[in-house]
């Protein structure tokens, strides 16, 4: 009897079972910056959730400048899952954003290929622990630019020289709410990485 899980569309040509790449990515960034968000618009599973609201015993601990009207956050993670096409998957794990949260930061890049860094040009300055985090770990990212709507914009230079990236880390203007620019992107991440394997020297 055949598997209920076979997929004949996942044979190669030879009939072998095609199995496609999987890779994690982090979405990485500040308190507020659409981490969630962004999972959750391009998740194509249900994605696992650990927000709990936002109530007086942050008051004080948390920087809600900007953010004003945020009611919840996420404690430990966000996941989600996306098929770029029949050789690759992502698997997203957001990260928590606060100060005290950090700790979670280090268990969750490993065995990560790279990340994504969501800015908030309202507090763009609140993106450098992040840049600072990566770069530190020599983990690849790039810099996703989360464009609020009523914030300042600015060019992806006038970003990539406020956070003093090197001239190849990739900055992009998105919308975390949209699935398509969300996707794009991820792309630009990929590319990224395909990119930095390739000026890897040969070892014999």
């Amino acid at each position: 009897m055949a598997s209920e899980n076979f997929d004949p569309a996942r044979l190669d040509p030879d009939g072998a079972q095609h199995l496609a790449a999987s890779v994690k990515i982090l979405i990485a960034g500040g308190f507020g910056v659409g981490k969630t968000t962004m999972v959750s618009s391009i998740s194509e599973i249900a994605p696992l959730r650990t927000e709990e609201l936002i109530t007086e015993v942050s008051s004080g601990v948390d920087d809600l400048s900007g953010v004003e009207s945020k009611s919840t956050t996420t404690v430990a993670l966000d996941f989600g899952r996306i098929t770029i096409d029949r050789d690759l998957v992502l698997y997203l794990f957001g990260t928590p954003g606060q100060d005290r949260f950090w700790f979670l930061w280090d268990e969750l890049s490993r065995g990560a290929l790279g990340a994504v860094v969501l800015a908030d040009t309202r507090r763009l300055g609140n993106s450098f622990a992040a840049v600072d985090f990566f770069e530190r770990r020599g983990l690849p990212f790039m810099v996703g630019v989360n464009c609020f709507d009523g914030a300042p914009r600015y060019t992806e230079d006038e970003v990539r020289d406020a956070l003093d990236l090197d001239a190849d880390t990739p900055v992009m203007l998105c919308d975390a709410r949209n699935r398509e620019s969300a996707k794009n992107v991820l792309l630009t991440l990929v590319q990224h990485l395909i990119e930095l394997a390739g000026r890897e020297p040969v070892t014999t």
